[in-house]
């Protein structure tokens, strides 16, 4: 399977804690607006908030042609050869990245550029390292497959 013609999209996980995070911190900036009754600001805090969910709502992993494409609607927000993968592991990390869920998955990547790694959240998880296991088998994936009582909502508490 060297050369993967089919291609395979996998959405983004999104997270609530992650959406509660974001309105803990836009619901401060909304109230003194909605005192004083300002409504160009309502409509530009509106438009905010639906642009937001719209970025949220059709974050996509494509693999295709042993390349993992990012991508927001129809519109590629970057790419990574399969081949420059490394490692595959949890994170939890806050760090910016194309992903709508804090429980993610670290991309190590060949070469020690400033972009050594990429975070990312499909929800098909498994499915998406054997796709990417599939072109590079050579990949290190240390993802952990806990299964229990402890498990809510697929977090690891």
């Amino acid at each position: 399977m060297e050369n993967l013609k089919v291609k395979k999209v996998f959405r983004s996980r999104i997270s609530i804690l992650l959406i509660s995070i974001m309105l803990a911190v836009l619901i401060p900036c909304i109230i003194p607006i909605i005192k004083h009754m300002i409504i160009q600001d309502l409509y530009l805090i509106g438009g905010s908030i639906v642009f937001c969910v719209f970025l949220i709502g059709g974050l996509r992993y494509v693999i295709s042609e042993n390349k993992l494409y990012t991508k927001i609607w129809i519109i590629p927000f970057g790419s990574v050869k399969i081949a420059d993968i490394v490692s595959i592991e949890r994170s939890y990390n806050f760090l910016a990245s194309p992903a709508a869920s804090l429980k993610r998955l670290r991309i190590g990547l060949a070469g020690k550029g400033i972009f050594s790694f990429v975070l990312i959240s499909p929800v098909r998880e498994q499915e998406f390292i054997e796709d990417l296991k599939a072109v590079n088998p050579d990949i290190n994936v240390r993802v952990p497959d806990k299964k229990g009582a402890w498990r809510v909502q697929d977090w690891d508490i």
